[in-house]
This record gives structure tokens, C-alpha cells and sequence, in this order.
């Protein structure tokens, strides 16, 4: 599946994961196609791609639904452009089967013209937005949340 013009990208990958359709969303990437996910696993080809998404979108993204906000498409010349496109996630589920909680975060999708005209995905990535940070810090074994903009507690932050 190519599309016809680049920002069709987000609106596209949206419909193909509603629909569960991990073939459909995989279609969407060229062959030798990067895609590197919120926690930086990333898959270096179209079949790599819609494994995992299949593995998602079956288990704790089965009853998920993602859905497209403001996008920005930039084109880098003739055949080549950047499409980013806010998006939320609600109805994963947690590893006891709970409910989640909605995300949000931004898709980052790098497009190539094929020969034809069409397009196709030659690399993406996924960013969740976390509300009232900068940074990540590692806390002990875990990655946290952190804004230089806040001192610390106990702190009045004047020097």
C-alpha cells in the first residue's frame, strides 16, 4: 500500500491500527523501513514492523483506539518529506488487564516518493509526551520524570 500524498501518513497508520490490521499498517513502510517505539526498541524492516505490531494490537492494544490531532507536514525536497502528527491512545490495557489510562504523545514519520509518485514510510518513530517534564532521570532502577524548571522539594531554588 503506497499513499498519495505524504501527509495521508497519520491519518492512514490511525486507520490500519483501529482496524487491527498489522499487514495494512506494515504496507504503509518501505521494505528496508526503521520504526523505533516509545521505550527505543526498534524495528529495522517491513516484516520486523508488522510483527510487532501484530504481537500489540493482539494483546494489550486489542482494545485500543488511536486517534490523530494537529499534524505538520515539512517537505525536504522533491521526493522526500516529514510528517508529525499529535496523537492519543486510549484502551490499552495494563499486564493484570486493567485499564491503562490515556497517552498521548507525537508520531514522527519520514517519507520517501516511490517511483510512480506514491508514497511510503522509510522510517518512524513514536514519542509519548510527558506532561511537566524535560528529561528522564535514572532514580535508583528506574527512568523518572524531571523538570529543571521546579527545584527540588525542601528547596527554594534561590542561590
Amino acid at each position: 500500500m503506497t499513499l498519495a500524498a505524504p501527509q495521508d501518513m497519520p491519518r492512514a497508520f490511525a486507520d490500519a491500527w483501529n482496524r487491527r490490521d498489522a499487514a495494512a499498517l506494515a504496507a504503509l513502510f518501505a521494505e528496508d523501513a526503521d520504526f523505533v517505539n516509545v521505550v527505543g526498541l526498534w524495528w529495522r524492516d517491513r516484516a520486523a514492523i508488522e510483527a510487532a505490531h501484530r504481537y500489540g494490537l493482539a494483546t494489550f492494544f486489542r482494545d485500543s483506539r488511536l486517534t490523530i490531532g494537529r499534524t505538520r507536514l515539512r517537505h525536504l525536497g522533491a521526493d522526500a518529506a516529514v510528517v508529525q502528527a499529535r496523537v492519543t491512545l486510549t484502551g490499552q490495557l495494563a499486564p493484570d488487564g486493567a485499564a491503562a489510562g490515556t497517552r498521548r504523545g507525537i508520531l514522527t514519520f519520514v517519507l520517501a516518493r516511490q517511483p510512480g509518485g506514491d508514497w511510503l514510510c522509510v522510517a518512524a518513530q513514536n514519542t509519548d509526551i510527558v506532561p511537566g517534564a524535560e528529561t528522564l532521570l535514572r532514580d535508583g532502577g528506574a527512568l523518572t520524570p524531571r523538570d529543571y524548571r521546579v527545584p527540588p522539594s525542601g528547596t527554594s531554588g534561590a542561590g
